[in-house]
């Protein structure tokens, strides 16, 4: 076994999509641009950031771009002045942007509201003054439980607003899990739903906050505001409980903006560990502005008649940075839409974007994987002309599933835009661009000011084509600024490799510099000595036709000391049988080679996965092995 810790790196994809030139030509950033802009931020990182920083308003300008001299406590614009909402809102009020759509909504059973920028300034600025007739300040912590509302994201809005710290938690997690996260953040308001539709069902959201605050644990909430949204009869605790539409009412259209400095707390959110209770990554108001902003108009090309729609639950960070803050700084036009994506069938995503000309669309590989089980004839069925670009983010895409997207959602025109970033890092890290030339399953380069590496285990790089950890080697302006009251925590991320953030994935860089990830490195599948993350194996088992997707993980083998054993979930039409195992397992090793062993195949219906969309293999290994399963407060079990 190799002891430094790479790993063996057996998928070789060599399909490369060039970029139309239409494209090219229209493009934001052109070719020369974006390499001169690498230069740039490789020369004076400190001088591209702040370029980036001139693009915001601000109070009053910082001292300096960025304070390491705690490292790894960074503070990024020391000195500055601001608040996230300025620049998401109220900058937008004095520009023609004002009477532009900042937010098309639609429930499941059909129901649509539309903001403008003006009109969602207003709805912000009276729950802002709401919740400061609740007895909320800065720096209090407010909880938000709930769906994709548009209620959702005035109160993040609002929240801000006030300098108060935002925490989103997904509307499916349990009473128990509420609790942990209301407890951990000494909340002092929680906002929730009385309840919210769901494939064609009415989930009941107001009984299930109101277990979670049973016990003195939950005594830190002094409020509770309710959104109707079914028109629930639900119980109503009086002089704790408000209704939301009841707050507004009475509240004036304008409030005041709190001044914040850059390094104040914004929001919290939550991140399931391997084990333990969750972490809570902070971010603060300037750097987290500065370095979403730039990202997503860099990476995404936004233009000023750009429907945006990123289809993430609120209670991720994909939808903080890329459908709250992240459209609004730059002022483009956003979609959310409150359902399942099969109800009432599983073309309510094409059409949505063919009914409101969605010319970006972001969603997860997994909800790509899902779509691709029922074949071609939804997409087919709605005239999808209008999109631009596609992204996806949270997990790797296979190959196959790439393709599949590029082909029946983009007409082979859009390209697949795959998204390296985490919760940690508050903003996209490894991305490609619109003009840049696409390798199908590959994240490309880090972005202008962003640098990684891919290192062995003492944090030496590893040569082209072998597989290694991933690492980011220098401070971003959106990085976490800490775990909420874990400052340890918070170190380790640095420690494990000394002077370099851990990311917890493994990846390889080509020949060309792309990088690919592998997987996490919890899930490295040690086979007679070689090294070989799950993310290759899966996605030769996605090359089968009969296979809609794939979970492997490393089992005890008393010669190779591990093997792998495949879950897998087929395509409507196909059934399990011995000639399909022996098929599958030819398949991965005609993609792979001899060293790609399956040692057996276990077919199912769907696989565990976090409600972000990761597939969670130690929950199969450890009902594999008889484990305890651990922390599985993230587990989505729709």
């Amino acid at each position: 076994m190799d002891q430094s810790g790479a790993l063996d790196s057996l998928l070789q994809e060599e399909r490369v999509f060039r970029p139309l030139p239409q494209l090219v030509i229209e493009a934001n950033v052109n070719p020369q641009e974006l390499d001169a802009a690498r230069k740039f931020a490789a020369m004076d990182p400190m001088g591209y950031w702040e370029e980036a920083a001139d693009e915001l308003d601000w109070f009053k300008k910082w001292d300096q771009v960025l304070d390491d001299s705690q490292s790894p406590f960074c503070k990024w614009f020391p000195g500055a002045r601001c608040n996230i909402v300025y620049n998401a809102l109220d900058r937008h009020i004095e520009t023609a942007n004002k009477n532009k759509l900042a937010l098309i909504w639609e429930g499941e059973p059909g129901d649509t509201r539309k903001y403008t920028y003006f009109e969602l300034y207003r709805e912000v600025n009276r729950f802002a003054n709401a919740l400061r007739s609740l007895g909320i300040r800065k720096g209090d912590r407010v909880l938000l439980y709930m769906p994709q509302l548009p209620e959702t994201m005035i109160a993040m809005l609002a929240t801000a607003k006030i300098g108060a710290i935002h925490s989103v938690v997904f509307a499916g997690f349990s009473a128990k899990a509420l609790r942990q996260r209301i407890n951990d953040a000494q909340a002092k308001l929680l906002i929730t739903t009385d309840g919210f539709y769901r494939n064609g069902r009415i989930i009941r959201l107001k009984d299930t906050a109101d277990e979670a605050l049973i016990g003195a644990c939950a005594d830190c909430v002094e409020s509770m505001v309710v959104v109707r949204r079914c028109n629930l009869g639900v119980d109503m605790v009086d002089g704790r409980d408000f209704h939301y539409d009841d707050l507004v009412r009475q509240e004036r259209n304008e409030a005041p903006t709190e001044v914040m400095d850059s390094g104040d707390p914004l929001f919290l959110l939550y991140t399931s560990g391997t084990t333990g209770k969750p972490k809570g990554i902070v971010h603060s108001h300037g750097g987290y502005m500065v370095g979403v902003h730039r990202t997503l108009t860099t990476v995404f090309d936004i233009k000023p008649t750009d429907i945006f729609w990123c289809a993430a639950d609120p209670g991720w960070v994909t939808s903080h940075s890329s459908g709250v803050y992240g459209p609004l700084l730059a002022g483009t036009t956003s979609v959310m839409y409150e359902g399942h994506p099969n109800y009432p069938q599983a073309d309510r995503l094409w059409s949505i974007v063919a009914r409101y000309g969605v010319t970006i669309f972001y969603t997860a590989p997994t909800m790509i994987r899902m779509l691709m089980r029922f074949g071609t004839q939804y997409p087919k069925g709605h005239d999808l002309s209008s999109l631009r670009l596609l992204g996806t983010v949270g997990e790797t895409i296979s190959p196959e599933a790439w393709i599949w997207l590029y082909k029946n959602i983009g007409r082979s025109e859009c390209p697949v835009l795959d998204t390296w970033w985490q919760t940690e890092t508050g903003m996209f890290m490894l991305a490609p661009l619109p003009i840049t030339l696409l390798k199908p399953g590959s994240v490309t380069k880090p972005l202008p000011g962003v640098e990684a590496d891919v290192v062995d285990r003492n944090g030496d790089p590893v040569e082209p084509g072998k597989g290694g950890l991933l690492v980011l080697t220098r401070p971003w302006p959106a990085m976490m600024t800490g775990l909420w009251n874990d400052e340890e925590g918070y170190r380790e991320y640095w420690e494990k490799i000394p002077g370099r953030y851990y990311a917890g994935d493994v990846a390889r860089r080509d020949e060309d510099g792309y990088i690919w990830i592998q997987g996490r490195a919890d899930d490295v599948i040690n086979i007679a000595g070689h090294r070989i993350g799950p993310a290759e194996l899966e996605a030769a088992f996605c090359v089968h036709r009969a296979v809609s997707e794939a979970a492997v993980i490393g089992v005890p083998d008393r010669i190779k000391g591990e093997a792998a054993k495949a879950f897998v979930v087929l395509h409507h039409g196909f059934e399990p049988d011995d000639d399909l195992i022996r098929d599958l397992k030819r398949t991965v090793r005609n993609e792979l080679g001899p060293v790609a062993v399956i040692k057996s195949i276990a077919f199912c219906d769907k696989l565990p996965r976090t409600r972000s969309g990761k597939i969670m293999r130690r929950v199969l290994k450890a009902e594999e092995l008889g484990l305890d399963l651990g922390d599985v407060t993230g587990l989505d079990d729709e």
